[in-house]
């Protein structure tokens, strides 16, 4: 099903002025079909001018939309005129929850970059009904933060089920490489979500919760709960490969997505599924070292924006929001996704790109997913979605013309 017709924009980029904005809408000028209807957006109509006037070409005639984040009046004006809005605006718990309940009410597709537990949650119960009725596809984290976790699992699952080995058991990301910036976007998230947890101990439990995002959370399972929560901060050595790992900063947030993901497709990847999201160090005593110290930063980076003061000192020496490298640096990662099958085969999904992951990476994948969204004749889906049951496969064919790797082969 392609987004809603009848309207005058296929895409308006909310938030163009922005550092990943940016490099959206010169992702967008230089990628998007010459017919595409495309608008950028933002707060400051000068501010939104002067990176329109960066882009050349057809883009240089792109009509700009001034709406502020909490203007609700402008933003259902905006979501009207559309057929899908991608927004950078966060973090989005502060910023996102009127656009993301403009676009449900409207039948507007959308597509945002968060990876805050908290706001997810929250939309989903303030726009998942809104949005089947309408039709549109509210289509949270569509960057490095889920993208490349979310679909490796759809592709992972799909190829075992055209080979008949039965549906996913244990399944682990693990980060082979990864190398990039750390933005201050990410960092403000991490903040305002640490900031509604101290104060509520209601959202303390949603974000401690492994299946939190769940559409039924009394049927998902409970036993691996309290590995979950440890698995965040301490070392693991992995019995088959005997490597150390590490955690990943995102697994807190991605697994949640991924889970989420199996519910809503009716658990095709299986009810003994169970995932987690790891950083390989290797099999050293060294890279033992480095596990540790990595999981004790992590710890530590946690604790220290659980209050107040610890908070305010990691400030000084943090990203602030909107900051981004001058230019963007030469980055890579690569992410195997590996799972021992109901009928005990093993697979491999490999996602890649000698790409940034959170800059020109994201960018690319905002980008694509908004096109999707807006252009592609997509399988009939509604609500508040993820990028696999929101898009689906057709944004992996999508990267890979790109030159990412998305791909899977069985060990």
């Amino acid at each position: 099903m392609a987004a809603p017709r009848g309207r005058d924009l296929d895409i308006v980029l909310y938030g163009a002025s922005g550092f990943v904005g940016r490099l959206t809408a010169e992702y967008l000028a230089q990628h998007a079909p010459p017919d595409a209807r495309i608008a950028l957006a933002g707060r400051s109509e000068s501010k939104v001018h002067a990176v329109r006037d960066t882009l050349g070409g057809a883009a240089s005639g792109w009509p700009i939309i001034v709406a502020d984040a909490s203007d609700t009046d402008a933003l259902a004006a905006l979501a009207s005129r559309t057929r899908t809005v991608a927004t950078t605006v966060g973090p989005y718990l502060a910023y996102g929850m009127p656009l993301a309940s403009a676009c449900a009410a409207a039948g507007t597709h959308y597509a945002d970059l968060t990876g805050e537990v908290l706001f997810v949650r929250r939309s989903i119960d303030a726009n998942h009904e809104a949005a089947v009725s309408s039709g549109a596809r509210i289509v949270h984290s569509c960057g490095f933060d889920s993208v490349p976790s979310d679909l490796g699992v759809l592709v992972l699952a799909e190829r075992i089920a055209a080979d008949g080995e039965g549906t996913l058991g244990t399944t682990t990301l693990s980060v082979r490489s990864l190398r990039g910036g750390f933005s201050g976007g990410t960092v403000d998230s991490m903040r305002r979500q640490a900031i509604a947890t101290g104060s509520d101990p209601a959202a303390r439990r949603i974000v401690a919760d492994p299946y939190a995002l769940s559409p039924d959370r009394a049927a998902e399972p409970t036993a691996d709960d309290d590995a979950d929560r440890a698995r965040r901060f301490m070392p693991v050595r992995q019995d088959r490969r005997g490597h150390w790992t590490a955690p990943f900063v995102m697994a807190a947030y991605n697994t949640r997505i991924v889970r989420r993901s199996n519910a809503l497709s009716g658990y095709a990847y299986g009810r003994d599924f169970r995932y987690d999201e790891v950083t390989d160090c290797g099999p050293g005593i060294a890279e033992a070292a480095q596990a540790t110290a990595m999981a004790s930063a992590l710890a530590g980076l946690a604790a220290g924006m659980s209050f107040a003061p610890t908070r305010a000192l990691l400030d000084r020496f943090l990203p602030a929001p909107g900051e981004g490298p001058d230019v963007e640096r030469g980055g890579r990662f690569v992410l195997d996704i590996e799972t021992t099958t109901s009928t005990d085969a093993r697979y491999r999904a490999r996602v890649a790109a000698d790409k940034d992951p959170g800059y020109g990476g994201t960018a690319v994948m905002l980008g694509e997913s908004a096109l999707a969204l807006a252009l592609d004749d997509l399988p009939a889906a509604a609500g508040v979605l993820t990028p696999a049951t929101g898009i689906g496969p057709g944004l992996a064919d999508r990267l890979r013309a790109q030159g990412f790797t998305i791909e899977v082969d069985r060990r």
